[in-house]
């Protein structure tokens, strides 16, 4: 599997190249000499290259620009993440224009070759310029008979979308997006459905409350599929232990005793594992549904701890039950996460209550 940065290399940037060549009558000589330049470039770094370079030897002027990449979409070589750039192009070249005609142009533009790979990054030039125009247009998407399109509506709209642009107006008003999302959330597709599960987790980083309202008006009249979505999008909030989206997916507080972690090793070497078990019991008069993670307290370079949640299971205990829960977890090299030896430690969180961590050492590998 490719790594990030090579998924837009000189390969994706020479094909590119040759499609805008085909439709402007000429060596387009900016393309050419970027396809030698994106080596030491992050993927959204080789986008905006490519973007530039498209600029410099299209044409000047918006509608000249789109007549350009509408001629080299003829091409079904251009595809895949060359289009990024392109659509990148066109949204910059319109908010150059500044006129709404060149601003509607773009966004259809955007819905037009989205289903090439995705318009979810370039589109958010456009919502930066004006998200209210944007988001209305994007808000029309969401009856569109493309899936593609609709999930555009909903993942070019995410507040926090990977590699994407920050628009500031998704982020300081959270409510914006709301009824895109609500037309979304009972989509035939789960394409669609994913993206909207995904935005809602987005908002949740800051916005628990509105989340979980959303998530609780959707369950007052579901669809089949709106369970499954909305235990997707409220994750982030089940992994902080929120009571409020614990209680929405039924994990009511509830008296369970925990015995644990019992670690199988006081330490453990880079590129090895720990073991750890609990034994649970149901201390309540009450059935009781729990969910249960644990939370790995890792070591930063400067001494002080960040954790991480992982999900281990969930049950349902009758009252005076017991289950008993054991994981190994690793601590493999990769490449989202870098370990610092010293102390760490385990912890049990059952419906959103942690018990005292379990410490132990990560060491050098033997």
């Amino acid at each position: 599997m490719p790594f990030a940065d090579e998924l837009l290399g000189p390969e994706q940037a020479a094909a590119m190249t040759r499609s805008i060549a085909g439709a402007l009558g000429r060596r387009p000589e900016s393309l050419a000499a970027a396809e030698s330049a994106l080596a030491p470039l992050a993927l959204r770094e080789r986008a905006d290259l490519l973007r530039d370079a498209l600029l410099a030897d299209a044409p000047a002027g918006y509608p000249a620009l789109a007549r350009l990449v509408r001629d080299a979409a003829a091409d079904p070589a251009l595809t895949g993440w060359t289009i990024w750039p392109v659509l990148g192009a066109i949204a910059q070249r319109a908010v150059e224009d500044g006129g709404a005609e060149a601003f509607d142009d773009a966004m259809a533009l955007q819905a037009e070759l989205t289903g090439r790979l995705t318009a979810e990054f370039s589109v958010r030039t456009l919502l930066r310029h004006d998200p209210d125009r944007g988001l209305a247009i994007m808000l029309g998407w969401t009856t569109h008979p493309d899936e593609h399109v609709r999930r555009l509506a909903s993942e070019g709209s995410r507040p926090f979308l990977p590699w994407g642009l920050r628009v500031p107006a998704l982020v300081a008003r959270p409510e914006a997006t709301l009824p895109i999302l609500d037309a979304l959330e009972r989509d035939e597709s789960e394409y669609v459905r994913r993206s909207v599960a995904n935005h809602l987790n987005d908002l949740s980083r800051e916005h628990g409350v509105l989340v979980v309202a959303t998530a609780a008006r959707w369950l007052e009249r579901p669809a089949p599929t709106t369970p499954a979505l909305v235990r997707h999008a409220l994750r982030t909030l089940v992994k902080r232990g929120d009571p409020a989206a614990l209680a929405l997916l039924g994990f009511a507080p509830a008296s369970i005793e925990v015995d644990g972690p019992v670690l199988d090793a006081v330490s453990v070497p880079m590129e090895g594992s720990i073991g750890f078990s609990a034994e649970l019991r149901n201390a309540g008069d009450e059935p009781a549904r729990i969910a249960i993670d644990y939370v790995v307290h890792h070591r930063k370079a400067n001494g002080a701890f960040t954790t991480k949640t992982f999900k281990l299971t969930t049950a349902a205990l009758q009252p005076g039950e017991r289950m008993r829960v054991e994981r190994r977890h690793p601590f493999r090299t990769i490449t989202t996460r870098r370990y610092h030896l010293g102390e760490h430690a385990i912890a049990l969180q059952v419906n959103g209550v942690a018990t005292e961590p379990a410490r132990f050492e990560l060491v050098a590998a033997e």
